[in-house]
């Protein structure tokens, strides 16, 4: 079976943990390779057991491949997006403050 290589697009959209064959597909290698390398400890990026399955971590996967600078601007836009379509919340409208309380 021949894994299809992934778009950045593709790679930018895994979770946090995605499978070797998800980083396989990342790095445009096939399961006989990246098994392979696992085994020989010439993976590219940290492998993450859990339990009998084997996970990278995104953010080292993103790092690799040079596409870390492309996540963080794109979780900046989406910050900044949100901040600026936050529900019932209008621009220089007070904020609320809690009563100070007094210990007796």
């Amino acid at each position: 079976m021949t894994i299809a290589a992934y778009s950045p697009e593709q790679v930018l959209a895994l979770p946090a943990l995605p499978s070797v064959q998800q980083a396989f597909a990342a790095l445009n290698i096939g399961k006989t390779l990246g098994y392979r390398l696992i085994r020989e400890d010439e993976f590219p990026v940290e492998v993450v057991p859990l339990g009998r399955a084997l996970h990278v971590r995104r953010a080292d996967l993103l790092q690799f491949l040079g596409l870390a600078e492309s996540a963080d601007a794109e979780v900046q836009s989406a910050s900044a997006t949100e901040d600026d379509d936050a529900p019932g919340v209008q621009p220089g409208a007070p904020s609320e403050q809690s009563a100070p309380t007094s210990a007796s």
